[in-house]
């Protein structure tokens, strides 16, 4: 579950660590590993509708401990299929249930049309937020869950109500692939400031030139979907 450039979300946040001085481990799970007793910050990924049935189970298994360290206030950052299998359930077109495990109040259904093309979100709390989409699972939120954010361009969450993402506590799921984190420094930032805040760290992160962040972010949103 990590195509797309998911797994740019990890090399984000790791330097952005490292350039400030800040101790960081990054520790890969697969299917059957453990996670990690004293993690600070889960990152999932996206993959094909095959590849989200395949480890289906797997998070399932896993559903009372990720339950557990989201209501301990553990950061998550859920992409694409990982933000549907953090949810109750994803149905898909044929019919197939696939279960959840129930962290966000979210239900996903699969459909024929895929959603594509570049995506900005505009957030309350890190502002704009850069990235593509590119999904057939249309995601309806409960009252459990607030929208990430609002989209414009895109096709966000269903196509229908102009809701992208979803979040929950420190729970944080959306469809923004590119990696997201890339171009959307404070963003990244801010999911850094929730890990400190819960090991009760005041710490005042340094300021970083994000310049070639912040062009990058213009280009993209100027670029057709």
């Amino acid at each position: 579950m990590n195509i797309y450039g998911d797994t740019g979300n990890v090399l984000v946040l790791r330097r952005r660590l490292q350039w400030r001085h800040l101790p960081v481990e990054v520790v890969p799970v697969s299917v059957g590993d453990p996670l990690p007793s004293d993690a600070d910050i889960l990152l999932g990924g996206g993959g094909q509708d095959a590849a989200q049935g395949d480890i289906g189970a797997d998070f399932v298994s896993r559903g009372p401990e990720l339950r557990a360290l989201a209501d301990d206030g553990v950061v998550m950052l859920a992409i694409c299929g990982s933000f549907q299998l953090l949810g109750h359930e994803f149905v898909t077109h044929a019919g197939e249930r696939i279960a959840g495990v129930g962290v966000l109040d979210v239900v996903t259904h699969g459909a024929k049309e895929r959603l594509i093309g570049n995506n900005w979100v505009d957030t309350p709390a890190a502002g704009r937020l850069v990235g593509y989409e590119n999904h057939s699972g249309l995601t309806t939120l409960g009252p459990g869950a607030a929208p990430l954010g609002r989209t414009r361009p895109g096709r966000g969450n269903n196509g229908r109500d102009g809701t992208e993402g979803a979040v929950r506590d420190n729970v944080i799921g959306t469809y923004l692939h590119g990696p997201v984190l890339a171009k959307s420094p404070d963003f990244a930032d801010g999911l850094l400031r929730r890990a400190l805040a819960r090991r009760g760290q005041s710490v005042e992160l340094e300021a970083l030139d994000d310049s070639l962040c912040d062009l990058a972010a213009t280009v993209a949103v100027g670029r057709p979907r």
